[in-house]
């Protein structure tokens, strides 16, 4: 006996839903109400003949089962928005949604024209949909994975399985304190000195990375570039930033790079995509794109 298939408005409904962690959140995304979703959830669950969620009092959770099929729901939907990529691309036009993600505070740095190439992308392909995210490192690897994202550009210090990374250039950090700090009107500061200060790491930083920079431990944990620059300039900490980001504050005199031949580092960039994929049109186009930009002729 054939079993049908779910009706793919059911299952957009249920990974939309999933993705926003409850009815109620989702409710504007999908431009429905919350008992109009839960009809829709009802009928799912009657069509595969299992429980996929826990709803009420307890908040919105996943049944085990549940996991599975979502996994299972979020590569179809992907499989589907490949193949209706393909087929507009054999009629010569794009269409569809494409997903980039990027690290934060990437917007100052000229080594990447990101602005240039997705103002190239929208003159060339008008009728894509371009949905930009900014995620750190671990998000940005896992998005991709996970179809969510299509393409990814960022410093990835952990690699994983089933993507590929090509390399795109170096962003140059630097160690700073800022003007409020008791290092800031000292020269000739001894490096054993520097590693003594209270420091700002990265929360996707592992130990090992934190010691490579020659710290044992930090004093305080951000997950963005902005988050950093607040606590550096507060005077009670130092920490790394793309000189990029920083210039602006250094320009100014309120931050000050320390022994740079001990402690800078250069980040590599890398543009990242699932295995597989990288001959669909969408993401080609933008890749390419992308290259040209970075290395003019």
């Amino acid at each position: 006996m054939t079993l049908a298939l779910p009706d793919l408005k059911l299952l957009r409904i249920f990974a939309t839903v999933v993705r926003c962690q409850g009815f109620a959140a989702a409710q504007q995304e999908l431009n429905l109400s919350t008992s109009a979703i839960s009809t829709y959830m009802s009928h799912l669950e009657t069509q595969l003949g299992l429980s996929l969620c826990h709803r009420g009092r307890g908040g919105f959770s996943l049944t085990s089962k549940g996991e599975l099929f979502h996994q299972e729901c979020l590569r179809l939907l992907a499989e589907l928005e490949g193949f209706e990529r393909y087929s507009a691309a054999l009629k010569g036009e794009l269409r569809g949604t494409l997903n980039v993600g990027v690290l934060d505070s990437t917007v100052s740095d000229p080594a990447l024209p990101l602005a240039e190439v997705i103002g190239a992308h929208s003159q060339e392909h008008p009728a894509v949909h371009l949905h930009l995210a900014v995620m750190s490192p671990a998000e940005l690897q896992l998005a991709v994975l996970e179809n969510r994202l299509d393409l990814a550009i960022g410093a990835f210090y952990t690699r994983m399985n089933g993507l590929v990374y090509q390399a795109l250039y170096r962003e140059q950090h630097w160690l700073y304190c800022s003007d409020r700090h008791p290092l800031f009107d000292q020269r000739r500061i001894p490096a054993e000195v520097i590693t003594q200060q209270r420091m700002v790491g990265r929360g996707y930083w592992s130990q090992s990375e934190l010691a490579r920079h020659g710290f044992k431990h930090s004093a305080a944990t951000v997950e963005s570039m902005e988050a950093q620059l607040i606590l550096v300039l507060s005077g009670a900490y130092i920490g790394y930033l793309p000189e990029h980001y920083a210039q602006p504050w250094a320009e100014q005199g309120r931050l000050k790079v320390l022994l740079p031949t001990t402690f800078g580092y250069q980040a590599p960039f890398s543009l990242v995509q699932r295995r597989g994929r990288s001959r669909e049109p969408l993401i080609q186009t933008f890749r390419d794109l992308l290259r040209a930009q970075l290395n003019p002729s």
